[in-house]
C-alpha cells in the first residue's frame, strides 16, 4: 500500500526576510455557509495571534454565520455581494475599492467570486502610481465548477480568467483546479493547505455528588455512539453537507431505494440542511427510503464514530473538509469520483464511484457492508490517511509563506 501523505503541501516558501514584511492582512469571504467559511475563520484566529492586524471583508451573513468580529484582534467590514453576479456587484467592487484603500500588505481573497471582484477593485489601483505601494492579491480557489455547459459554468470559466490575470499567487485546493488555473492564464499557482478543524480531546466530566439522573438523550433520531449501533442491530449509513446540487444526496436516496432486500435494512441519515431539504424528504417517502434527515449537527465527529459506512455522493468538490473528518475518524468511505475526492484517500482509503450514478453508489456500499475484511481494510487506510493530515496551524505557516511569495513577486 502507498504510504499516506499529505494531501495538500505548502507553496514554495520566499527568501528569507520577506515574511516579515507581512504586517497587515485582509482576508475577503463571499457568502457561505460550509468549509470555506469555516477556512477563513481559522486563518483570521492564527494571523491575529502572530500579532497581525487581521480584517475580514464580506457579506453580513458571512460574519452571523462564522463570527470573525467576535475573534480577539480581528476586525470584520460588511460588503454586501451573493453567490452569482448581481447589478449590485458594483457597489461591491467600490466598497471592497474603499476598504482596502487603508492598504493591506496581503489580499486574501478566498472562492473564485470573491476573488474576482476583490481582483476589479484593486485593479483601479494598480494602475495609480500615487495611491502608494499595491497589496499583493493571494486567491484560493475551493471548488470545482458545476458539470455541464449551462449559463453557471460560463460564469465560473469568467470568473477564472478574471482571477488568474488580476492574482499574484492562485491557491487551488486540487490538482484539477490547479490545471484549470494555469489553463486560464495564472501565474502562479500552487497548492492550498485547508485542514479539518483541529480535533479536540472530549473533556472528562467531574464525577457527580450525588446520584445522576436520567441521562438526556442526544439531539436527532439517532443515538451517536457505536455500542447505540449495535445494540440497535442495523447498520448506519451516513452522510453530512449542505442539501444542495452538488451533494447529490438524490442519488444517495435512489441507491438506497435498490439495498432493501438487506437484512438488516441500513439507516441513512444525512445531517445538513439546505434548499433541497423539503425535496429530498418528498424524494424518501416516494422511494420508501428509511432516511433519517438530522439537520444541521454540532456532534459530527460523534456521528462518523457511530456510521458502518460514510457515503459521500458528491457531483462535484474541491477538497471536502467532511472527508478528511472521515479520514481522521477511520471511517469506511464510499465516494465519488471527482474533484480533489482520489487525492485525498490514494488508492486505498475509499471505494471511488462514479458521480450521478445510483446502481454504482449501491453496489459500492453493498460491497462494504456485506465485506467485513473490506471494511476493515478502509478503515484501517482512512485512520493512516487520517494521522498525516495536516493541522490548523500548518495552514496558518503555509498560508504565511504564500503570502511572501506574492510579495516576491515581480
Amino acid at each position: 500500500m502507498p504510504a499516506p501523505a499529505s494531501p495538500a503541501p505548502p507553496p514554495p516558501a520566499a527568501p528569507a526576510g520577506r515574511a516579515g514584511q507581512i504586517g497587515r492582512v485582509a482576508l475577503v469571504v463571499g457568502t457561505t455557509a460550509g468549509g470555506t467559511g469555516a477556512h477563513v475563520r481559522m486563518l483570521a484566529a492564527g494571523l491575529a495571534g502572530r500579532a497581525m492586524a487581521v480584517s475580514v471583508l464580506g457579506p453580513s451573513a458571512a460574519d452571523a454565520a462564522f463570527g470573525f468580529g467576535a475573534l480577539t484582534g480581528v476586525t470584520f467590514s460588511p460588503a454586501e455581494f451573493g453567490g452569482r453576479p448581481q447589478p449590485g456587484d458594483v457597489a461591491a467592487v467600490l466598497r471592497l475599492r474603499w476598504l482596502l484603500g487603508s492598504g493591506p500588505d496581503v489580499v486574501h481573497a478566498h472562492g473564485l467570486r470573491a476573488g474576482a471582484l476583490t481582483a476589479i477593485a484593486l485593479g483601479g489601483r494598480r494602475r495609480r502610481p500615487s495611491a502608494g505601494r499595491r497589496p499583493r492579491l493571494v486567491v484560493t480557489v475551493h471548488n470545482a465548477p458545476p458539470p455541464g455547459r449551462g449559463p453557471q459554468v460560463l460564469v465560473y470559466r469568467l470568473l477564472e480568467r478574471i482571477v488568474a490575470r488580476g492574482a499574484d499567487l492562485v491557491l487551488c485546493v486540487s490538482p484539477d483546479l490547479e490545471a484549470r488555473m494555469r489553463s486560464a492564464g495564472a501565474r502562479r499557482v500552487a497548492r492550498a493547505l485547508v485542514p479539518p478543524a483541529d480535533p479536540r480531546p472530549l473533556p472528562t466530566p467531574p464525577a457527580p455528588a450525588t446520584p445522576p439522573g436520567p441521562a438526556t438523550p442526544p439531539p436527532g433520531p439517532l443515538t451517536p455512539t457505536p455500542a447505540a449501533t449495535r445494540v440497535a442491530g442495523r447498520p448506519i449509513l451516513l452522510a453530512v453537507g449542505r442539501l444542495a446540487a452538488q451533494k447529490d444526496f438524490g442519488t444517495l436516496l435512489a441507491a438506497a431505494a435498490l439495498w432493501h432486500d438487506l437484512d438488516p435494512a441500513p439507516q441513512v441519515a444525512i445531517a445538513g440542511d439546505g434548499p433541497l431539504a423539503d425535496e429530498l424528504r418528498a424524494q424518501a417517502r416516494s422511494l420508501g427510503v428509511d432516511a433519517a434527515f438530522l439537520g444541521h449537527r454540532d456532534d459530527v465527529a460523534e456521528l462518523l464514530a457511530a456510521a458502518t459506512v460514510f457515503v459521500l455522493p458528491s457531483r462535484w468538490e474541491g477538497q471536502p473538509l467532511i472527508l478528511q473528518e472521515a479520514l481522521r475518524a477511520g471511517a469506511a468511505i464510499v465516494a465519488t469520483r471527482v474533484g480533489g475526492i482520489p487525492d485525498l484517500v490514494g488508492d486505498d482509503a475509499a471505494v471511488l464511484v462514479r458521480p450521478a450514478d445510483p446502481q454504482a453508489l449501491a453496489n459500492a456500499v453493498r460491497a462494504v457492508l456485506t465485506d467485513p475484511p473490506l471494511a476493515a481494510r478502509l478503515r484501517a487506510a482512512a485512520a493512516r490517511r487520517g494521522t498525516a493530515l495536516p493541522a490548523e496551524a500548518d495552514a496558518v505557516v503555509a498560508a504565511l509563506a504564500a503570502y511572501a511569495q506574492a510579495l516576491a513577486a515581480t
